[in-house]
């Protein structure tokens, strides 16, 4: 039997074991890391709201009103006012029926694709979904098929196979893509994917991790940004990166959202989030599409493009997002991990991406621009990043 030592060796070897960094402050352009204080380029805080004091308060007047915890999952004796006041909130934003919130992303990707999908369907994710979209696809039973990353060539064809071979009227086909993607910064080609979905008469499920608060004129996502909500089955969110706190989301017709509470696993066997945590997201989704927020894209937008204008003398970088993969020399983790390192004792913290979350020889560094950062920062890191193309 091989021991968990053995296989901790092999991922020391080969440049893939990880390690927790300890935080030893609060959330910010500069974090305590070790006792070393660093300005950070790794947080998907991108609006700077984890420590804005409505949201603080927010969570505080909650907790005095509502208590620590829930007790219980949602269906027994857990789904208490400010969950029910958040899933509203979202749903009116979303100009959809129904919303649905979970403790985390994850668990709102992982429940709602296993819990609308079952042995007979057929679940279409592109090649880069995050894995947890994955794993629910994973887990619900259904059939699931690939199409490389915004290959509509592929997915058509996977499509048309898809719904020639169901045979029958009640297996369901769900198309999976991220409108973001966390790992390359890009987008989806959402109108031409709509367009597949619609002549296939397949679901659609667009995640919004990466894409809310960035995009849109009330910072509610790709979708907003290309006014196509009401042709998209499934609007997912999360509520920890840009809204500053924690859970996700879920957002379509009413019958989608009770099917997932009745089937959805991860949802009906998980203790409810917090109150405070829902009511302080509440309050950050309000910031979001309010005029500060509208004010926080723009000077997020406005450091994405300064920090791609500093690179523009070594790289050509197309600001998609507020996320800029750094490559690095034959897509090595180990040469990744030295470019981290680098620019730690620097004092610019910048992770490096290696497999499983990349496949193998495409190990890269993960920038992420928020609203916070000053010129200054974006100099310091400009500065190591083009030194170390120099070498």
């Amino acid at each position: 039997m091989r021991s968990p030592e053995e296989e901790l060796l092999e991922l020391e070897q080969q440049s893939l074991r990880r390690k927790l960094r300890w935080v030893q402050s609060e959330q910010g352009r500069e974090i305590l890391l070790d006792g070393k204080r660093v300005v950070n380029f790794s947080s998907n805080d991108y609006l700077g709201l984890s420590n804005h004091p409505e949201i603080i308060a927010a969570m505080k007047n909650a907790v005095d009103e509502w208590g620590a915890g829930s007790g219980a999952s949602r269906l027994i004796s857990g789904s208490m006012t400010p969950h029910h006041e958040l899933e509203n909130y979202i749903a009116e934003l979303k100009n959809c029926e129904a919303a649905l919130s979970f403790s985390s992303g994850y668990a709102a990707a992982v429940g709602t694709v296993s819990g609308l999908m079952r042995k007979g369907d057929t679940v279409i994710l592109d090649k880069l979904a995050h894995a947890s979209l994955i794993d629910g696809a994973r887990l619900s039973g259904a059939t699931v098929r690939v199409f490389p990353h915004n290959g509509l060539e592929k997915l058509e064809r996977l499509l048309e196979s898809s719904v020639r071979e169901s045979g029958s009227e009640s297996s369901r086909v769900l198309v999976v893509t991220e409108s973001v993607f966390s790992m390359d910064g890009d987008v989806a080609l959402l109108e031409e994917i709509i367009s597949l979905k619609k002549k296939y008469g397949a679901m659609l499920l667009v995640d919004e991790a990466h894409g809310l608060g960035v995009y849109g004129a009330r910072g509610l996502g790709l979708i907003e940004h290309l006014g196509c909500g009401k042709d998209v089955d499934i609007h997912m969110g999360t509520l920890g990166k840009s809204a500053g706190v924690a859970g996700g989301y879920i957002v379509g017709k009413k019958s989608i959202i009770d099917l997932v509470v009745n089937r959805g696993r991860a949802f009906i066997y998980s203790t409810a989030p917090p109150p405070a945590q829902a009511a302080a997201a509440m309050k950050g989704l309000e910031i979001i599409t309010s005029s500060e927020g509208e004010q926080r894209r723009k000077m997020l937008w406005e450091n994405i493009r300064k920090l791609t204008s500093m690179l523009a003398g070594i790289r050509h970088v197309i600001p998609s997002s507020a996320i800029i993969p750094w490559q690095v020399r034959d897509g090595e983790a180990d040469n990744a991990l030295q470019l981290s390192n680098k620019l730690l004792e620097q004092g610019i913290l910048v992770p490096a991406i290696r497999y499983p979350t990349v496949p193998r020889g495409t190990a890269r560094l993960r920038i992420t621009v928020t609203a916070s950062h000053t010129e200054e920062d974006l100099g310091r890191l400009a500065e190591v990043l083009v030194g170390s193309e120099g070498r």
